[in-house]
């Protein structure tokens, strides 16, 4: 994976879900935040691809969504 360029190594990551998945939710996604990046996947694909997004692309991210931005309710 890599940001603007820059390889970003996800094997150690530690994923996790939403405080706000419940117990048996496997249709989520899970977030691992590493150094100078925050990685995004699948929490049924754990072995998939993997978005990968810069400190601050990930907090406009967050902040758009939060904003109804895309457009989803």
């Amino acid at each position: 994976m890599a940001t603007q360029g820059i390889p970003v190594d996800l094997t150690q990551a530690n994923w996790f879900k939403s405080s706000k998945s419940g117990p048996n939710c496997d249709n989520c996604v899970e977030v691992a935040y590493v150094t100078g990046a925050v990685g995004v996947r699948d929490s049924k694909d754990k072995a998939g691809p993997a978005l990968v997004f810069s400190p601050g692309g990930w907090h406009a991210f967050v902040a758009g969504t939060r904003d109804g931005a895309f457009g989803l309710g």
